[in-house]
């Protein structure tokens, strides 16, 4: 299924508030009336909730206030505009199955989804594996195994290679993602495999929550990855992206949320508030922002410049990717005919915002 602009940034806006609480999915979901798994449909952009008092509750829970629940109400609305397949009619609460060509990836010290189907286990009716269990005649047998493991696992501690220590960051030669099992790394993939792409881009300096699952969120900051790297953006972690990523020569730090909206003031001097609420709708002043398009081409940084738009002011995705250029490029596309037609959904949302929000 293809996210819409919209859809995702009202479940961008959504990701925001729940990192912020601090809460999991489970506990909000309780308090916005739903199950977690359909909270966390919501946050992933899979799926846009039809009542928005759920919406309400939600961010209400997370310490919104009245501007961020006005901003809110505004988003849900467009995003409820451009549902493109009608509400499912299955009940919320199932988690939703895993993918059936998951890779199988032995799960990580630490916490975190595993990566794979456990040895031995079969699908069961609904797409899920049944649980392993152990024959008591075995478990002396698994007990001895367990303790001839933890014995390897400390020689190998000590026995590390020449040049790597414990606490050394992976490289391309011993690096997860060069494991047979991540051998691909793609949209709609759950598994360590994800994991490790969105570790190594937070240490990177991108900001994307590391949950194991390649959604919209990891998509948009892989692409800008790439970009940044001068790649071409694949929509998945080759060879040379891993490279990349272990490498850590590529910083995505940027601009912050409050030094773009001083900057647009700058430029915009003709109108500074509808300039910054534009680029707020557009990318929420993020200058790394990406979305796809349903032909292919895609809109880049703080004011969502299309590829097109790009090629006609002789910029580059990269060149999109610096606020002080995209920001200046905007001026000159409004200094055309003096208004923001270049962000029609945008300009209308303003419009048809509402007046009166609900209290907080």
């Amino acid at each position: 299924m293809v996210t819409s602009p919209q859809t995702e940034k009202f479940a961008a806006c959504l990701r925001l508030l729940k990192d912020r609480s601090g809460r999991g999915y489970d506990r909000l979901g309780k308090q916005a009336g739903v199950s977690g798994s359909s909270l966390h449909r919501y946050c992933s952009g899979l799926s846009v909730p039809a009542d928005y008092r759920v919406v309400h509750t939600f961010a209400k829970a997370c310490g919104a206030g009245a501007e961020e629940l006005r901003e809110l109400h505004r988003l849900w609305a467009l995003a409820d505009a451009e549902r493109d397949v009608p509400p499912s009619t299955a009940k919320e609460d199932p988690e939703p199955a895993a993918a059936p060509d998951e890779p199988s990836v032995p799960a990580r010290t630490g916490t975190g989804p595993a990566g794979g189907t456990p040895p031995g286990a079969a699908p069961d009716g609904a797409g899920r594996p049944r649980r392993y269990r152990v024959p008591e005649k075995l478990s002396s047998r698994f007990a001895v195994l367990a303790a001839v493991v933890a014995v390897a696992l400390v020689a190998g501690f000590v026995w590390l290679p020449a040049g790597h220590s414990a606490g050394a960051s992976p490289t391309a030669e011993d690096g997860l993602l060069y494991s047979p099992a991540c051998r691909s790394v793609s949209m709609g993939q759950h598994d360590e495999c994800v994991r490790e792409v969105q570790e190594l881009l937070v240490r990177a300096k991108g900001r994307l929550a590391v949950d194991g699952d390649f959604g919209p969120e990891t998509l948009r900051r892989l692409t800008a990855f790439q970009v940044l790297a001068g790649m071409t953006a694949t929509n998945v972690v080759d060879d040379a992206t891993k490279k990349a990523l272990y490498a850590q020569k590529v910083s995505m730090a940027t601009w912050s949320p409050d030094r773009v909206t001083r900057r647009i003031r700058e430029v915009f001097t003709e109108d500074p508030d509808t300039a910054v609420a534009i680029a707020r709708c557009a990318s929420f002043l993020d200058p790394l922002w990406v979305l796809p398009n349903t032909n292919g081409s895609r809109n880049w940084g703080v004011f969502q410049i299309s590829d097109a738009r790009l090629r006609e002011l002789g910029g580059t995705p990269l060149r999109a990717f610096d606020p002080a250029w995209n920001i200046e490029a905007a001026h000159r596309l409004w200094s055309a005919r003096r208004d923001f037609h270049d962000w029609p959904s945008c300009e209308a949302a303003l419009k048809s915002a509402p007046t009166n929000a609900p209290k907080s």
